[in-house]
């Protein structure tokens, strides 16, 4: 038997059920692989509206659409199946990943609405525990839960579709950076192979990284001098896939220094004895030709690995960039000239 916790709960629940064992595959890693899905949201591009900022062509984040001189919406959708075993924990980590990518346009979350999928079986007692530390999530994001959608599914899927506010002028998108940026990392790498490693004290660290908002470190870009470069989140396609779609939509090479990334506790030592998870084959397949990595197996492994979530990626001058190390970011490597390409060394 075993506890599931959730904030705002009486007391703990007894439940003899572990999440993970109702899903073939959870979080991000879940997520279609980039070429299918770049293809498909290609063909979804529709006609130009002059108020929709950031659309499907090309996709960002999240779409922002324009309401008045001084606001704009943003808004996006994300839930998957559970990737941890504690209902609590999952719904917090769906709901700090949806919340995500509002703050990696600039904005701030004001509302979110429920994406849920249950079987009928599982106890009302872990859905309570999901949706009330979701909720609490929520909250500390800035917002409010107001409703949802429930549906029946023999897997259980959980997700929010959250609502923003932005300044129409300052708005954050991949396609920014600039030759010459520093390019800086909020949080550590590894969720994915930790999790998969299995080792407890280890994924109680990434659980607990994965929990934190990136409310925080959205602030502090939007407090510096000036504005950043690119800014996006490190997800499913790897921080090598986030870091091309910046290389891609700015026209720059990414140099990523290998030995700089910042790695949660038991990540290196889990990718070095060979632990990969599913996400990481179609990271690799939809990279081929734009990563050049002479950088160590399992370092490049972590470089490929899902995030769920991750922290924000940001390029910004190097004037800018001590101000964000002081707050937490890690330099992880700079913007250069050049055909579009994400180096790794």
């Amino acid at each position: 038997m075993r506890k599931a916790t959730s904030e705002g709960l009486r007391g703990e629940l007894d439940l003899d059920l572990k999440l993970t064992e109702w899903t073939s595959c959870g979080g991000c890693a879940a997520k279609w692989g980039a070429s299918p899905l770049s293809a498909l949201v290609k063909s979804l591009a529709g006609s130009f509206d002059p108020s929709l900022l950031v659309g499907l062509a090309p996709f960002d984040d999240a779409a922002v659409y324009r309401v008045s001189d001084d606001t704009a919406l943003v808004l996006t959708t994300d839930f998957f199946p559970p990737l941890v075993d504690d209902p609590g924990d999952f719904g917090a980590i769906a709901a700090a990943n949806a919340c995500s990518d509002v703050f990696a346009m600039g904005g701030r979350v004001v509302l979110a609405l429920n994406v849920a999928a249950f079987p009928e079986r599982l106890p009302v007692d872990a859905v309570a525990a999901i949706l009330e530390s979701a909720a609490r999530v929520v909250e500390k994001a800035g917002g409010v839960i107001a409703g949802g959608h429930t549906i029946r599914s023999e897997e259980p899927v959980f997700g929010l579709a959250v609502q923003g506010l932005v300044h129409p002028d300052r708005v954050w998108a991949k396609g920014g950076a600039r030759a010459g940026d520093v390019v800086l990392l909020s949080k550590p790498l590894g969720t994915g192979i930790v999790l998969a490693a299995g080792d407890a004290a280890n994924v109680a660290a990434a659980i607990d990284s994965m929990r934190t908002l990136n409310r925080a470190a959205a602030e502090t870009i939007a407090s510096l001098g000036e504005p950043p470069g690119a800014v996006t989140d490190v997800t499913g396609f790897g921080l090598l896939g986030h870091s091309w779609e910046v290389a891609e939509r700015s026209n720059a090479v990414l140099e990523l220094d290998a030995s700089a990334l910042p790695l949660l506790p038991g990540a290196l030592e889990a990718a070095t004895a060979g632990v990969r998870t599913g996400g990481d084959a179609r990271n690799r397949e939809y990279l081929v030709g734009r990563i050049a990595s002479s950088a160590p197996e399992a370092i490049e492994a972590l470089a490929y690995d899902p995030q769920t979530p991750g922290g924000l990626l940001a390029t910004v001058t190097p004037a800018m960039a001590p101000l964000l190390e002081k707050a937490g970011f890690v330099a992880i490597g700079r913007v250069l000239a050049g055909e579009p390409q994400v180096r790794l060394a």
